[in-house]
This record gives structure tokens, C-alpha cells and sequence, in this order.
């Protein structure tokens, strides 16, 4: 046997193309698919203690309800044990949440409002 017939070793990769002026040639991003912001429902509890008016006022200053609807979701609230607020993204809702328990702390009221995925 020959050494000409000695196995070649591989040859290296080739270096990276260039354009025409000598610079790197840049490689395209896919745009990132963005989904809407996930959305969740503020909702009242009822409890035995805290004033049908008052969570009638709470809708109307935070989740700027009129006298009819803020009526109709309180009776809701008192007649089924939980009533949905609104919807919002979760930052805005969380904040509603926070809202509603300090309003209802400083009133002396046990009122309960929580935040659900709608």
C-alpha cells in the first residue's frame, strides 16, 4: 500500500460569507409573536357585616359604575355570595383589589374583594 492512498484528513468549515464591500453579512430576526396581556376579574364577596350602600359607593368610585349597575352588582354580591367588578390586566386589577381593602379597612368594614383569571 502507497502512502498517496492514505486517507485525507476533513477540511475546515468555510469562513463566513462576506458581501461585496468586505462587512459581515447579518442574519434577519423573526419577529417575536407579542399575545395580549392576560386579563383576570375583580370580584367582591359578600359578608354579613359591610353596608349594602357602602359597596354600592365602592363601585361607583373605583369601578366607576352608575348608581343602577352598582346597584344591580351589589345585589348580585348579597343574593349569590360573590359579584364581578370588571376585568382588567392584572396590574390594574391588583390595584383595584388594593384599592377596595383599604377603603373598606378605613370604613371599619371586613369587606373582601379579590382577583381571579377571567
Amino acid at each position: 500500500m502507497s502512502e498517496d492512498a492514505a486517507p485525507k484528513p476533513p477540511e475546515p468549515p468555510a469562513p463566513p460569507s462576506r458581501d461585496e464591500a468586505g462587512g459581515s453579512v447579518v442574519a434577519e430576526r423573526k419577529p417575536a409573536k407579542v399575545e395580549p396581556p392576560g386579563m383576570y376579574q375583580v370580584v367582591m364577596l359578600n359578608d354579613d357585616y359591610t353596608p349594602m350602600e357602602f359597596v354600592v359607593m365602592v363601585l361607583q368610585q373605583y369601578f366607576k359604575r352608575d348608581l343602577e349597575t352598582a346597584t344591580q352588582i351589589m345585589l348580585k354580591i348579597h343574593h349569590e355570595g360573590r359579584g364581578v367588578c370588571g376585568v382588567y390586566t392584572k396590574d390594574v386589577a391588583a390595584t383595584k383589589v388594593e384599592l377596595v381593602l383599604a377603603a373598606a379597612r378605613r370604613g371599619g368594614h371586613p369587606l373582601q374583594c379579590i382577583m381571579e383569571a377571567a
